[in-house]
Parts: C-alpha cells; structure tokens; sequence
C-alpha cells in the first residue's frame, strides 16, 4: 500500500464487504434452530467487534496527518492483517 489513501480505499471496500458477510451470517443465524443461534450469536459478536476496530483503525489512519501517516504504515498495515485473519475465522466457524 503506497499512500494513504490507497490503504484507506482497500480498507473501506473491506469493511463493505465483511458488512455484507455479516448481514449472511446474521439471516443464518435468524434460520438456526435454538442451541446453534446461542454459538451463532457468539461468534457474530466477536465477527462485529472485528469490524469496529478495524473501522476504528480506518478512523486513526484518517485522522493521521502526513508525517504521522509515514510512522504508523506498518503498525497499520500489521494490525490491519490482524483484524483481517481474526474476522474470517470468526466467519468460518458459521459453515
């Protein structure tokens, strides 16, 4: 990721497309049958908190000026593979 606001397109076309993965996972979790919605229910909530710190990281890159932004690059690139990789096995654990 070269700029900044290359890093923060990727990012907010992620954060549409695991918004559209959760809204999947939340019409599965409404077809579950009553034990399988209480594990559904858990691992949507961790898939959301997922979603929040990666939207809040968006937030810090946004916010970030110039000089800050160069800094915090791989910190942000780092955490951001983090939320990624935490998201989707939350995720996987719906199939």
């Amino acid at each position: 990721m070269s700029t900044r606001n290359e890093y923060i397109e990727k990012a907010k076309a992620q954060l549409d497309r695991w918004n559209a993965q959760i809204e999947e996972l939340e019409a599965r979790w409404k077809k579950a049958e009553a034990d399988a919605k209480v594990q559904y229910e858990d691992q949507l909530k961790q898939v959301r908190e997922q979603r929040d710190e990666a939207k809040e990281q968006i937030e810090k890159v946004q916010k970030a000026s110039e000089s800050a932004w160069d800094d915090m690059r791989a910190g942000s690139e780092k955490a951001w593979g983090q939320i990624q990789e935490a998201f989707q096995k939350a995720a996987s654990r719906f199939n």
